[in-house]
């Protein structure tokens, strides 16, 4: 083994430092254990490198772009140089624009609200809400599910084939799925896009935080991501990419920051010059220091090297895979089949088990913490498992007890943070659960189940 073949195969075998590693949890049948953080896919723990960041910076904190004072001057330029490493990370091309939004939902209402008139809109079914219904004001065609990634691209191009070529048209679709985590033929889907004269978006809340993404390699015009999944705290995202539609657009938001001018009419109105940067759509006070934990973020992924990640990251995979295929009673969810490449997020049913009654026997009864329900991605789970397009569901639990058949799933997710162990315990309580059974009993309380006391 070379050198540095050894280096990496040590970098599969090590988690980086996350908080919340040590943290223990009570157990309902007694005593502690370390807490098994396995939704990743809903909100990753922050790494411990960008909380020291983020605590070295708080008391230097100050207002941005117009204060006279030491802290705001510093503030400003460490939201600014934020903005440039993003830039970087994502591998933008020259001119475009990087806005900080509040997630990946603002990012893509933001570039909702900034369409041209006319513009038709292509998303498949399958997405994540927060990139499948914010299109309200313009005419979007839904596309079924592909079972491949093959026919997802013939399925983009025999849409916007039917559309009218001269009108403007966008096309969102998801880098990696929040429930199944395959991975999306993103360039082609692209390439089809531009083809037929349209635009794309990528939805990258849940491909950032464990691929590389380059804006220049797989060429869409825009991309959208969460602070939140890609380890640090919440309350920040990313919308980057082509500046000429957001801003031609009316502001986001209406305030100080986006306007450079305002002045009173003689009429007694107000005439407003709105800035046609990045601050159009940045009104108000920013989240500088959540601007800076998304910064610190990429900084801390890219010395990791995502090569070590990804390896380290499929190492999981396959050892999840691996044990819930030892369980005949456990069906994992695909669209694109078994050796589909995708990224550590697994939702799985189980015969005979109302999902929200395995989740919760995880926590309770093992301290492992893992999603159960229809993910925020209703039409795509329904069609995973079945069921009737019309079919009622939350995002949450519906109302049914343990054992009863339920419209949900369990999804299991992880990443750069994550510890052997941790996968390792969830394989061997699923199937301890399905063998032997909950050791408690279980009740539902306002449409989730949880244990009885």
């Amino acid at each position: 083994m070379s050198v540095s073949t050894a280096a990496a195969d040590q970098s599969v075998r090590a988690p980086l430092p996350v908080l919340g590693r040590d943290v223990t949890v009570p157990l309902v049948t007694g005593g502690e254990v370390t807490y098994a953080a396995l939704d990743y896919a809903a909100s990753a723990p922050a790494l411990q490198r960008v909380w020291d960041d983020v605590a070295a910076y708080a008391p230097y904190y100050g207002s941005v772009h117009r204060g006279a004072g030491y802290l705001s001057q510093l503030s400003t330029d460490l939201f600014e140089n934020a903005r440039r490493t993003v830039a970087e990370f994502l591998d933008c091309r020259a001119g475009d624009e990087v806005v900080f939004t509040r997630s990946t939902t603002d990012s893509l209402n933001l570039l909702a609200g900034a369409l041209p008139a006319g513009c038709r809109v292509f998303v498949f079914e399958t997405e994540h809400h927060a990139s499948l219904l914010p299109w309200r004001d313009a005419q979007v065609t839904y596309l079924d599910a592909p079972r491949s990634p093959r026919q997802a691209v013939e399925t983009l191009e025999r849409a916007l084939a039917d559309r009218d070529p001269n009108g403007p048209a966008l096309v969102c679709v998801t880098g990696a799925s929040n429930v199944t985590g395959e991975l999306w033929p993103v360039r082609e889907l692209a390439a089809a896009a531009h083809a037929h004269g349209a635009r794309i978006v990528l939805d990258a809340a849940q491909l950032a935080p464990h691929h590389p993404v380059s804006v220049q390699d797989v060429d869409v015009d825009w991309v959208a991501f969460s602070g939140h999944k890609l380890y640090a705290p919440f309350g920040s995202g990313v919308l980057a990419g082509r500046s000429d539609w957001l801003r031609a657009a009316e502001p986001y938001l209406a305030g100080g920051g986006a306007s450079r001018t305002v002045a009173r009419r003689a009429d007694g109105g107000v005439d407003v010059e709105w800035h046609d940067s990045v601050a159009r759509h940045e009104a108000g006070s920013p989240n500088v220091i959540g601007a800076y934990a998304v910064a610190s973020a990429c900084k801390a992924l890219t010395a990791a090297g995502f090569d070590a990640l990804v390896a380290r990251e499929q190492h999981l995979i396959r050892t999840v895979r691996a044990g819930l295929a030892e369980i005949p009673e456990v069906r994992i969810l695909s669209l694109f089949g078994d050796d589909a490449p995708r990224v550590g997020v697994l939702s799985f049913v189980v015969d005979g088990w109302n999902s929200s009654h395995v989740a919760a026997a995880l926590s309770a009864e093992y301290g492992i913490g893992v999603r159960d329900g229809l993910f925020c991605a209703h039409p795509l789970v329904r069609t995973l498992l079945g069921s009737a397009p019309q079919a009622q569901g939350e995002c949450g639990a519906p109302e049914a007890a343990p054992g009863e058949k339920s419209l949900n799933a369990v999804r299991v997710s992880f990443g750069a943070g994550t510890p052997d162990e941790h996968v390792e315990r969830f394989v061997g309580a699923v199937r301890e659960l399905v063998r032997d059974g909950a050791k408690w009993n279980y009740r539902t309380v306002d449409g989730r189940c949880v244990p009885a006391v």
